[in-house]
């Protein structure tokens, strides 16, 4: 495989300020936790997490920086971030200094295998570097989520592949996300410290030999995604049911509880701890999200005006009255009727 040198100038994934020595134990360091959404661009939270009129100059970023401190990239699974849109994103939450963005790598280096093998293969690493590298510079990069499929069994050839993608990135903070339970095993786990490379804890449907619940840290970088569990759709081909039924689901607070745990668990294990919630649909990830930064932090956060009008349960939690008194009374139902 042809493999781009990194830049001299950029630290490794073992020096990153974000990463341990490999151990997954930092002794000493300020704990960082940060929460967020997958995602901003989704039509059907109009409504339910942004106003369904938005003000002149409305971006989502900013909106949802006023509630988090991440939120995932996910654009940049489907191409390679253009360096003038990370910009603007960069810009959008600087009111938030606390804000640090997560994004996952070209789905051509984790879905499609044989082209990354290609010559075309240093010519698509440079389009991805492109659009990172403004994010780094900024100290606004501060994971790079390698998420594989179901598929992505574990073998001697993709543990050969996969060796070979770790090195080529080395120079950013890398997180592995594999969902298949043959990944489950101290080689794994071994081969990731080695190079101060993250793994990925993740709650997803328990189908055949899916990867289960955990809370590892192989890095200074401890990573959580949520994913929901719609056992009906998840590894649906049914192309009547639409797509983002696959993350139509909420969360309940027993549900919750246990991942609570578990992300404690990798808070003191790592220095910077990024949950990520990718129930996406209608604006549950970000109901669940800002459930779990009120139970890990053990206080009420601020809510979303729209979403707490369609999740009245929301109001346990929310730091302050709704700006407007609700046509119903707060508890009953889980919606208001939609305007």
């Amino acid at each position: 495989m042809t493999r781009r040198k990194a830049p001299t100038a950029a630290p490794s994934n073992k020096d990153h300020p974000s990463s341990s020595s490999g151990t997954g134990h930092p002794a000493t360091a300020t704990k960082i936790l940060r929460v967020g959404p997958a995602g901003w661009s989704y039509p059907d939270w109009a409504g339910y997490v942004y106003p369904s009129r938005r003000p002149k100059g409305f971006h989502e970023a900013t909106f949802l920086a006023d509630f988090f401190d991440t939120i995932e990239i996910n654009t940049s699974f489907y191409q390679p971030l253009r360096p003038e849109h990370a910009a603007q994103w960069i810009a959008s939450v600087a009111a938030n200094p606390r804000f640090v963005f997560t994004a996952k790598l070209w789905q051509r280096f984790t879905h499609d295998v044989r082209s990354t093998t290609s010559g075309s293969a240093a010519a698509d690493e440079r389009e991805v570097r492109v659009g990172f590298d403004v994010l780094r510079a900024a100290n606004k990069l501060g994971a790079v989520l390698l998420q594989f499929p179901f598929s992505f069994h574990r073998t001697e050839e993709t543990v050969a592949y996969l060796s070979s993608l770790l090195k080529r990135f080395a120079d950013y903070p890398l997180v592995v996300e594999v969902r298949h339970g043959s990944w489950d095993s101290p080689e794994t786990l071994q081969l990731l410290q080695a190079g101060g490379v993250s793994f990925c804890n993740i709650d997803q449907p328990i189908i055949g030999r899916s990867l289960g619940p955990s809370a590892k840290a192989t890095s200074g970088v401890g990573y959580v995604r949520l994913h929901g569990r719609r056992y009906d759709t998840w590894f649906s081909d049914d192309e009547a049911i639409p797509a983002h039924e696959r993350y139509n689901y909420l969360y309940n607070a027993e549900e919750l509880a246990p991942w609570a745990t578990r992300i404690r668990k990798v808070t003191e294990r790592a220095r910077e701890t990024f949950v990520i919630t990718n129930n996406h649909f209608q604006g549950k990830a970000v109901v669940n999200a800002l459930q779990l930064i009120s139970i890990l932090k053990g206080s009420k956060v601020k809510v979303p005006e729209p979403l707490r009008r369609h999740f009245p349960q929301l109001e346990e939690i929310a730091d302050s009255p709704p700006a407007e008194p609700t046509l119903f009374p707060i508890g009953r139902g889980g919606k208001d009727e939609k305007k």
